[in-house]
C-alpha cells in the first residue's frame, strides 16, 4: 500500500479545494462450489484501487483509479475536481469540511484462524462431506455446496487528519438439498454467513448439516401444502432476517426518503414528519442499527465517510426514532442518523445503506410461543419475496412450515407463504424471543451506478397474530 503517494496525492489536491480525501480498498475473493460430488466452480478474484473525494464550492464529489502511481492518483483528482467544480452549481445541499471530521484508529475481524492462514483443500473437503452427506436417496436430485471467503483492507486518509484502517475477514456458505418426484419438487437449504474464520470449516458439521437439509426436503416432498386463511404465524430468524431487511431496514434509508432512491430502488412509505411520532409496530419492537456486533457480516468501526460506528435504536418501543442516513443526508433532512456511509467497492462513492440492522431479543421462550396458539403455523427459511416501490405491501414464501394446532407443532407442510402490509403487521408482533441468530447477505442492491453490498440481521423467534397466510402451488 503506497502510502507517502497516497499523502503526496492530498496534498496536490488540497490546493484546488476546501477538503480531500482518499479510500483505498483492496480485496481478493475465493468462490469454491461442488455438485453432486463433483467441483463446479473454482474462482479467484483480486480487486483494488482508490476512490478520490473532493469538496469544492461547497460541493462534493468522486472520482476513482486502479492506477496507483503518483500519476495515476494526481489524475483522478484533477478529474473529480473538474466534475465537482463543473456541477457545483446544481448541488442540492452546501457543505464544508466541518461535515469530514477528524478520526484515527482501527478495526479487524475477531476471527480465530485468518482466512489467509485457511488451506482451499480444507474448505472443498467440507463442500464434499456436505455434498456426499445428502445423497440419502435417489429422489435426493441436486446437492450442491458453496463458500466464498473474503479478504478486504481499507484505509482512509483525508486532509482534516483522518486515517481510518480496517481489514475484514468474512464468509458466505451455503448448503441445498433439492428432492424431485414426478412434477414435484422441494429445496431445504442451510447458510452461515458473517465475519469468521477458518474456524467455521469443520468438515463433520458441514455433512451435519447436509444430512438434515436432505432429510428435510425429503420430507417437504412428501407434505401436504400449507393451508390458507388468516392464523398465527411463528417466523424462525433466518426468515425474520428478510423481514427486518425489506420491511424496516430498506425504508428508513434516509436518502430514499429523500426521493435519492426513486428511479431506481424505489421510494419509502416513512415520511420525515414520521420520526419520533409513528407505531411502527407493537411496543416489543425493538431495532438496532449495530456494526458493533460480533461476527456480524456488515461490522466496523468506521464508515467509509470516516464516521465513528456506535449502536443506535432506529425503533424503540414501537416508536420510530432514527433514520438510516449518514452525515450528508442528516445535513439535508434534519434527521438523526447513524453512520452508514458505505460503498460496495472502490469505484463505488459512498451512500446511505443498511450494515448490521437486528432485532432485539425479548422474554419469550419458543416453546411458549407455540403453546400460546390455537391454529398457525411455524416458518423457517425464505425463499422467494416481493414487495412494493414503497416497502409497505409485501409477500414472502418459505422454505418449510409446521403446522401448529392446540399449542403443539404438527406435520409439515410445503410452500408456505404469507403477507402483510409494514406497520400493520409488525403491529401484529406478540412475543419476541430470548435469544437471537445472525444471518447475513453480500447481494443487497442499491444506487445508480448499482452498488451490491453486505449488510447482516440478527433477530430472536417473533409470534405474529392474525397474519393472512396462504399455500403455494401444490
Amino acid at each position: 500500500m503506497p502510502k507517502v503517494e497516497f499523502l503526496s496525492a492530498l496534498a496536490y489536491a488540497r490546493n484546488a479545494t476546501q477538503w480531500v480525501g482518499l479510500r483505498y480498498s483492496r480485496e481478493s475473493t475465493q468462490s469454491r462450489e461442488v455438485r453432486n460430488d463433483a467441483p463446479d466452480k473454482n474462482a479467484t478474484s483480486l480487486d483494488e484501487g482508490v476512490m478520490c473525494e473532493v469538496l469544492v464550492d461547497g460541493h462534493f464529489g468522486y472520482a476513482a483509479t486502479a492506477d496507483l502511481s503518483s500519476a495515476g492518483l494526481k489524475r483522478a483528482f484533477d478529474m473529480a475536481i473538474a466534475a465537482t467544480r463543473a456541477t457545483s452549481s446544481h448541488k442540492v445541499h452546501g457543505f464544508d469540511d466541518s461535515h469530514r471530521a477528524a478520526v484515527q484508529g482501527t478495526y479487524e475481524s475477531p476471527t480465530q484462524t485468518k482466512l489467509a492462514a485457511t488451506p482451499l483443500a480444507l474448505i472443498t473437503e467440507c463442500l464434499l462431506a456436505a455434498s456426499k452427506a445428502m445423497a440419502i436417496d435417489a429422489k435426493i436430485v441436486n446437492r450442491a455446496a458453496r463458500a466464498m471467503v473474503i479478504q478486504t483492507q481499507i484505509d482512509y486518509f483525508t486532509t482534516s487528519g483522518t486515517h481510518t484502517s480496517q481489514s475484514f475477514d468474512i464468509v458466505d456458505i451455503g448448503l441445498v438439498a433439492t428432492a424431485a418426484q414426478g412434477l414435484q419438487s422441494q429445496s431445504r437449504s442451510w447458510s452461515l454467513s458473517g465475519q469468521h474464520g477458518g474456524e467455521v470449516f469443520v468438515p463433520a458439521i458441514f455433512a451435519q448439516h447436509g444430512l438434515r437439509v436432505a432429510n428435510e426436503a425429503l420430507e417437504l416432498l412428501g407434505a401436504p401444502n400449507c393451508p390458507s386463511g388468516r392464523m398465527d404465524l411463528i417466523l424462525m430468524p433466518d426468515q425474520m432476517m428478510l423481514q427486518i431487511h425489506e420491511s424496516v431496514g430498506h425504508p428508513l434509508e434516509l436518502d430514499r426518503i429523500l426521493g435519492d432512491e426513486r428511479n431506481y430502488a424505489g421510494w419509502s412509505f416513512v415520511q420525515p414528519a414520521d420520526f419520533g411520532r409513528l407505531r411502527y409496530g407493537s411496543p416489543l419492537m425493538n431495532i438496532s442499527f449495530d456494526p458493533t456486533k460480533q461476527n456480524a457480516m456488515a461490522s466496523y468501526a468506521f464508515d467509509d465517510g470516516g464516521n465513528p460506528a456506535r449502536r443506535e435504536f432506529l425503533i424503540q418501543d414501537g416508536i420510530l426514532k432514527r433514520g438510516l442516513g449518514s452525515v450528508e443526508s442528516q445535513e439535508r433532512s434534519a434527521l438523526p442518523g447513524v453512520a452508514n456511509f458505505r460503498s460496495a467497492s472502490w469505484n463505488r462513492a459512498p451512500i446511505d445503506r443498511m450494515a448490521n440492522v437486528n432485532l432485539e431479543p425479548g422474554t419469550s421462550r419458543l416453546e411458549d410461543m407455540i403453546a400460546s396458539v390455537d391454529e398457525g403455523i411455524l416458518m423457517s427459511t425464505n425463499r422467494s419475496w416481493s414487495i412494493d416501490d414503497y416497502r409497505n405491501k409485501f409477500q414472502f414464501g418459505c422454505e418449510h412450515g409446521r403446522l401448529i394446532q392446540n399449542g403443539k407443532l404438527a406435520g409439515v407442510v410445503r410452500n408456505p407463504n404469507y403477507r402483510g402490509v409494514t406497520v400493520d403487521f409488525w403491529n401484529r408482533l406478540s412475543a419476541v424471543g430470548q435469544s437471537d441468530s445472525t444471518y447475513g447477505t453480500p447481494y443487497c442492491g442499491k444506487g445508480e451506478p448499482s452498488q451490491v453490498i453486505r449488510v447482516g440481521h440478527s433477530s430472536p423467534p417473533c409470534l405474529f397474530r392474525g397474519v393472512e397466510v396462504f399455500g403455494g402451488q401444490s
